[in-house]
């Protein structure tokens, strides 16, 4: 099931609250791929955004997604120019994400910059793919077209955690928007696994995203993004990330806190 017939099967639950089968093409192990979890949410707090546009959201994965699963929205503070929610997902194991989301209007400033240059890559027909052969890498991953355009995969042994990703929905109907921005952003691997030998098992706990235009557009559907994990100690990674359109103009900057089993 492609991303845009997923959100078209979601039913109506209590108020605003919207119940979702996820199907084993987008799991990721036990778990719901974390990319697709936050676009649930967002796009079930959308509802409740007043038309303003989505400016930041915060997502705890608090346990594996699977089955059917509720998003049910709140507004904890609605201002004249900002709304903020909260997002609690619930299955038959009780919580399993919850997310603050934040919507914003548009304001005059006398700041206008973004000091976010994008990596000098090669062009997606001009990178190798980021998983060699049909199948490979996690289930959900098959939704994507992923290229690589920097770094070096998962366990290469790597000397740094550096990856450069071409991305894009593989479904040409997916929609132009922040909800199937934040579904794609996910999609590579932790960039710790880069200096892995063997294979380990990782999971995100926290991600944390921020839009940088009011405007998702792209040529052909392309995003690039690096991620950089910055620190690895303790069992936990935590990475910056950042993606741009394909004429290089920012969209998304975030963080993410990642459980590393090995």
């Amino acid at each position: 099931m492609n991303f845009t017939d997923l959100l078209a099967s979601a039913a109506p639950a209590e108020g605003h609250a919207r119940a979702t089968a996820v199907p084993e093409t987008w799991m990721q192990g036990r778990t719901a791929y974390g990319g697709l979890t936050a676009a649930l949410c967002l796009e079930a707090a959308t509802a409740l955004s007043g038309g303003l546009p989505v400016r930041a959201v915060q997502v705890a994965f608090v346990g594996p997604v699977n089955g059917t699963v509720t998003c049910k929205p709140e507004v904890l503070r609605q201002g004249k120019n900002t709304v903020f929610t909260s997002v609690r997902m619930t299955g038959d194991d009780g919580v399993l994400a919850e997310a603050i989301i934040t919507f914003g209007a548009a304001r005059t400033s006398t700041l206008d910059f973004a000091h976010l240059p994008p990596p000098d890559v090669p062009a997606p027909d001009a990178a190798p793919l980021y998983f060699h052969n049909p199948g490979q890498g996690p289930t959900f991953a098959q939704n994507f077209d992923i290229i690589l355009a920097g770094g070096h995969p998962p366990m290469s042994g790597a000397s740094e955690a550096d990856i450069s990703i071409w991305m894009r929905h593989k479904d040409p109907a997916t929609r132009s928007d922040a909800v199937a921005l934040l579904a794609l952003a996910d999609a590579p691997p932790p960039a710790a696994m880069s200096m892995f030998t063997v294979p380990g098992r990782i999971s995100s706990m926290t991600w944390m995203a921020e839009f940088l235009t009011e405007t998702i557009d792209t040529e052909d559907r392309w995003f690039l993004a690096r991620h950089t994990a910055q620190t690895a100690r303790n069992g936990y990674s935590s990475q910056a990330m950042s993606m741009w359109n394909r004429a290089g103009a920012p969209v998304m900057i975030g963080r993410q806190t990642i459980a590393v089993f090995a």
